[in-house]
């Protein structure tokens, strides 16, 4: 929601535009790392606790960073931010398993990841029309009212869940013994990997689309609300059609077709941009086609990650979001170091993801690329 505000935010902190986009790397740092304590915390207290607490923190940030005076302090509230909203997004699909039945479980899920996927690509088109009227304080200032709100429904309406486990070990070896097992399977490796850097290229294009297309392509913030918009709809556009093609094709067969195309259309970016070739409009339609592929990796590329598990599958899944988010903040942090008068450290970025899941992929194409339907049931309640 802040995207439009970074050049705004950059000559009131008197700091390059290149350091707040460290303040999205921050936030990415902090969801990476807050997700894997969130996990035992929810088991052991219980969902609602761990969650009051986290909005908690989340408000507190938030109003930390419409005060900020300082792009230092800024990436710091960022962090905490994040911390506090790990506890949103953990306990929201604990919640799920623990109040829907069975049959209604996978519904509810598809619901869920609809919210989570549309909220974060709508959320710049907002910003551009808040920072435009009023200035980029607003923007934290509202996050912090939104999220009180939540707060107040979250004591009265949200069902509490399970019940606390006291039995639940805290201590660090037990803890990250279950984590070590997983990433010892072979598979959930791969494909975390290969969905993790080819996921990461949206992260080259967040950090730096403020920057490319305001700066250097001057758009205003309204303006650039709404290509974002126009942009998140290939991805979610996308997430869409992936359900009717699992229809006929396999989860690998998907991820084979789209690692291919987007490699090829992140070629044509990248030479594109360097040639100085394209306009406006056409490197935005080469990164529509490029970002589609984007709705077909994550899904797929989940699924066959989560389905060797029926036991750890809450450590599994903690560990994938976690080093999704880990990947993302380190292309962010690379993206914003290379920053430039073009949009090339941008290209490059996406490109550079692209290539990277592709390789990972190709130089392991004896995992399984296949799942049955138990091991789909397994892993979509996971």
């Amino acid at each position: 929601m802040y995207l439009p505000g970074f050049p705004e935010m950059a000559v009131a902190l008197n700091t390059p535009i290149s350091n707040i986009q460290l303040s999205l790397t921050a936030y990415l740092v902090g969801i990476a790392i807050g997700q894997l304590f969130y996990g035992p915390l929810l088991d052991k207290y219980g969902r609602k606790k761990p969650l009051y607490a986290g909005l908690a923190i989340y408000i507190l940030a938030s109003i930390g960073c419409a005060m900020s005076q300082s792009v230092e302090n800024l990436i710091f509230m960022r962090f905490l931010q994040a911390i506090g909203g790990c506890a949103g997004m953990v306990s929201a699909q604990a919640i799920v398993r623990d109040i829907f039945p069975v049959e209604k479980i996978a519904q509810a899920m598809s619901l869920l990841v609809l919210v989570i996927a549309v909220s974060p690509m709508i959320a710049p088109t907002l910003g551009g029309f808040v920072t435009a009227a009023y200035d980029w304080h607003w923007v934290f200032i509202i996050l912090a009212a939104l999220t009180a709100i939540i707060w107040i429904a979250t004591v009265i309406v949200l069902p509490a869940g399970a019940l606390p486990d006291k039995e639940v070990s805290l201590k660090p070896k037990k803890v990250w013994k279950s984590y070590i097992k997983v990433l010892q399977n072979r598979q959930f490796l791969v494909y975390m990997l290969a969905g993790g850097i080819a996921g990461a290229a949206p992260f080259a294009y967040i950090a730096s689309s403020a920057d490319v297309f305001m700066n250097i392509y001057g758009l205003t913030e309204h303006q650039f609300g709404w290509l974002f918009a126009i942009l998140a709809f290939a991805m979610i556009g996308s997430t869409q059609l992936n359900h009717i093609l699992l229809r006929k094709y396999t989860s690998q067969q998907i991820i084979n077709f789209s690692l291919h195309y987007q490699s090829i259309t992140a070629l044509c970016l990248i030479l594109g941009v360097y040639f100085n070739i394209f306009n406006l409009y056409s490197l935005i339609g080469t990164m529509f086609i490029f970002l589609t592929a984007h709705g077909l990796n994550g899904p797929n590329t989940t699924a066959l990650a989560m389905a060797p598990f029926s036991k750890n599958a809450g450590s599994a899944s903690a560990m994938l979001g976690s080093m999704r988010m880990a990947i993302g903040s380190i292309v962010t942090a690379i993206v914003s170091l290379f920053h430039a008068s073009s949009a090339f450290p941008m290209a490059a970025g996406m490109a550079i993801c692209a290539f990277g899941g592709f390789i990972i992929l190709k130089t392991d194409q004896h995992i399984p690329g296949t799942i049955s339907r138990k091991q789909k049931s397994e892993a979509f309640a996971s």
